[in-house]
């Protein structure tokens, strides 16, 4: 009889390949019975990765979607699974132990049947507690070897690394091709390695962007893979993934055994994938998404964050032309930048020490790429800024480098007086759940079922905190103006008079909303009931770049206040770009007079944020 693939609609990674947010929890539970309704899926990609994020980013709670938009796919006998960054959880940072442990009890309860385990350091360490954690909270433990390419990850590597996970008691391994650009001769051989250390369930996962991945898929498969990860249309190919129809035809011509589509559902449900990218989510698809790109071969960038990357790109454009207009240069295309940003990847992700090119690793490769660029052609030095997140990987707080850290870069830690770590990374970070809930029970906010509110605050502690307070809701809302403005201006007759003030109303609460001037900013003012701090005196701390402020990182650390003595060298404030935290220091001993923005507002580059004296 002919060996059985099936397949897995990874929904959640199909929009977020492709732009920045999820659909809406009405709009999943509407497309859900379309897609049990085409009859070839054994699993559905239902969450984790960003999709609490984003939900919470445009007000909304992820708790009640995750609930509603598995449930039918329960009852349907369709299996779940979700995404999970290992020591990160499902956010960019370290995650405390009993945040990890708490996390599989919460997703279990609410529907979701396997976790997808990877470390973007693919250090075991830090993968090899959540197996247990799985287990314990009743989830299927899915491990994943996150392939990348280079004289590091070869076929013994990766090899080695499924026995131990294997041993260590895993139920399944994906292969997680996260950028596409696993080679198909390689994949193959890896997965026969594999079979032959134990008849293991295996899970290819691949994006389409760089051309490799049917070749791949068609490899895998005859090695022994056992599921492969699908998209559909309108969001299949890109930076996205093949499509069911491609992927189904090609294995079933192959010999082996495939379950039909029912091609009526699939019409069905693309038709509402196209209705949810015309009410909102199309304003975050950058149309080169859409596209395949052979240049990602050479990067190695990851379609789940090529789909982000393409949204902040305009931005970081736009910033480089203002000062290059200011100083009288000629303006950069996006086309230059995106070259200049491949080519710096390049040249850092080696002297980075080889981190995965997967999520939050990818990010930190490409922000200090980004940043090299942005600074070097405004006239600064390479490395000129590092993000604090991105030290901490290269210290070794997130795992071990496969690779070896460049000689520049441990010496400008040693001058800056940082140190190298080498034990177990969640030694790092201890258990700070009680902390989460006194401070529920001091905002009076519920626990929620299964203590699921209690997780999203202690896993997304900011973005929980705005989305509480209406603020999430009320950017949004101004951020998808900005854009259905800035679009209705360039169908009509002539640009939109931009910045526009407007109040939105979020719970009752009242916020003054700026739409930005032709820069794509937008920032959302405190409500009007709250005191404005007097204006004071003295040099000011300009932005070095274009983000959100914020005066503390950690939820736990103590904000900087207006009377404040500050030293030079001082670490005063933040500005998140790119999703890291970029430490600003005073450059001056003296007294905060001012603090000029509300934490969480936009910020463009040589914006003042305090005054010093």
């Amino acid at each position: 009889m002919a060996k059985e693939v099936k397949f897995s609609l990874v929904f959640r990674d199909m929009w977020q390949a492709a732009g920045k947010y999820v659909p809406r929890v009405d709009q999943l539970v509407k497309v859900a019975p379309a897609i049990i309704k085409m009859g070839c899926f054994d699993r559905v990609e239902t969450n984790g990765g960003g999709f609490e994020q984003v939900n919470l980013l445009f007000g909304e709670n992820p708790n009640k979607a995750v609930r509603q938009w598995t449930k039918p796919f329960h009852d349907a006998g369709i299996q779940t699974h979700m995404l999970d960054r290992a020591l990160n959880g499902l956010r960019m940072s370290p995650v405390p132990a009993d945040v990890r442990k708490l996390f599989y009890k919460v997703k279990k309860k609410q529907g979701t049947d396997i976790t997808r385990t990877f470390c973007g350091l693919n250090d075991t360490r830090n993968i090899i507690p959540s197996i247990a954690y799985a287990h314990e909270g009743g989830m299927i433990s899915q491990c994943c070897l996150c392939i990348t390419y280079s004289p590091i990850h070869t076929v013994e590597y990766y090899t080695n690394m499924a026995k131990e996970l294997i041993e260590a008691g895993c139920d399944e391994i994906c292969l997680k091709d996260m950028a596409g650009i696993g080679r198909p001769a390689f994949l193959g051989e890896l997965t026969k390695n594999i079979k032959a250390i134990k008849d293991i369930t295996i899970q290819y996962h691949s994006h389409a962007g760089p051309g490799f991945n049917m070749a791949s898929i068609l490899e895998v498969c005859k090695a022994g893979c056992d599921y492969v990860d699908v998209g559909m249309e309108p969001l299949s190919w890109g930076t996205g993934h093949a499509d069911i129809i491609a992927v189904q035809a090609m294995l079933k011509d192959a010999g082996f055994q495939v379950k039909e589509i029912n091609m009526e559902a699939y019409m069905e449900v693309r038709t509402l994938i196209q209705e949810m990218m015309d009410d909102f989510l199309g304003y975050y698809i950058p149309e080169r998404n859409r596209q395949m790109n052979s240049l990602l071969i050479g990067p190695g960038l990851p379609g789940g964050m090529m789909g982000s990357l393409m949204t902040d790109l305009e931005t970081n454009l736009e910033s480089i032309n203002k000062w290059k207009e200011k100083n009288g240069k000629p303006k950069m295309s996006q086309d230059e930048l995106l070259i200049k940003l491949f080519d710096e990847v390049k040249y850092v992700w080696p002297m980075m020490g080889y981190p995965c090119l997967v999520t939050p690793f990818s990010q930190y490769v490409k922000n200090m790429a980004l940043m090299n660029v942005m600074q070097m052609e405004k006239g600064k030095e390479r490395w000129s800024m590092i993000a604090d997140d991105i030290w901490d990987m290269m210290l070794g707080k997130s795992g071990n480098l496969p690779g070896e850290l460049a000689p520049e870069l441990i010496e400008k830690a040693k001058e800056q007086g940082r140190e190298f770590h080498t034990e177990d990374p969640q030694s790092n970070y201890p258990d700070a759940l009680d902390s989460f809930r006194e401070e529920m029970k001091k905002e009076g906010w519920e626990l929620g079922e299964d203590d699921e509110e209690l997780f999203e605050l202690a896993m997304h502690p900011q973005q929980y905190r705005a989305y509480k307070s209406g603020k999430a809701k009320a950017d949004f809302e101004a951020d998808l103006a900005d854009r259905k403005a800035k679009k209705n201006a360039k169908g009509g007759s002539g640009e939109i008079s931009l910045p526009q003030t407007v109040t939105v109303d979020v719970n009752g609460a009242k916020y003054s909303v700026v739409i930005g001037a032709n820069d794509g900013s937008s920032s959302v003012a405190a409500p009007a009931t709250a005191a404005n701090v007097a204006p004071g005196e003295g040099n000011e701390l300009l932005s070095p770049l274009e983000g959100k402020f914020y005066l503390v990182k950690n939820s736990g650390d103590v904000a900087v206040k207006v009377g404040d003595s500050v030293k030079k060298g001082q670490v005063i404030c933040y500005v998140e770009a790119m999703k890291t935290f970029n430490a600003i220091a005073s450059e001056w001993d003296g007294v905060v007079t001012e603090i000029c923005l509300n934490s969480g507002a936009s910020v463009s580059e040589d914006d003042v944020l305090m005054k010093i004296k």
